[in-house]
């Protein structure tokens, strides 16, 4: 499978530029509100976990690992979403910038969702946890691959 690089696809890029807002709305909060200051931090953290994770997912050709990192994209994005309204509520000013943010994330939303679509299901290993199965399998199903023979030519437990 040829890898992409990441940092050129739409949604890397809109993750790139979520990062990029909250970090300068992070930058126009008053030093003496801390209730903002603290949201600010749990919203960057969600930033920047995004083009992290879109890489991680974009890298990884299985489906259950593509799905693990898309469901932390998706939390983290809505978090963010969420978040703003600390802001509406709060001493903050600038809230045309928190509109500008929560379109963005929209813009984000409809990527990741077409981004998610193109995951093959059909290229998985069992997730014995259950929760990042494609539909029809399950957390107990046996492993096909289980019975594949396999000969460790490195097997130092064999006196032959």
């Amino acid at each position: 499978m040829e890898k992409l690089d990441f940092r050129n696809q739409p949604l890397y890029q809109k993750a790139d530029e979520i990062l990029q807002m909250v970090h300068r709305i992070v930058d126009l909060i008053p030093e003496n509100d801390e209730m903002l200051k603290s949201t600010g931090s749990f919203m960057m953290d969600d930033a920047l976990r995004l083009p992290a994770k879109i890489a991680g997912a974009m890298g990884a050709d299985l489906y259950d690992l593509q799905m693990e990192n898309a469901a932390i994209i998706r939390k983290s994005a809505r978090d963010i979403y969420v978040s703003c309204n600390h802001f509406f509520v709060g001493n903050f000013k600038e809230t045309e910038y928190l509109h500008l943010l929560r379109n963005t994330i929209e813009e984000f939303r409809i990527l990741f969702a077409e981004w998610v679509k193109t995951f093959d299901q059909w290229n998985y290993i069992i997730d014995k946890w259950g929760l990042f199965n494609p539909p029809g399998v399950n957390y107990d199903d046996k492993d096909p691959d289980d019975d594949i023979p396999f000969d460790n030519p490195f097997n130092t437990d064999d006196p032959a």
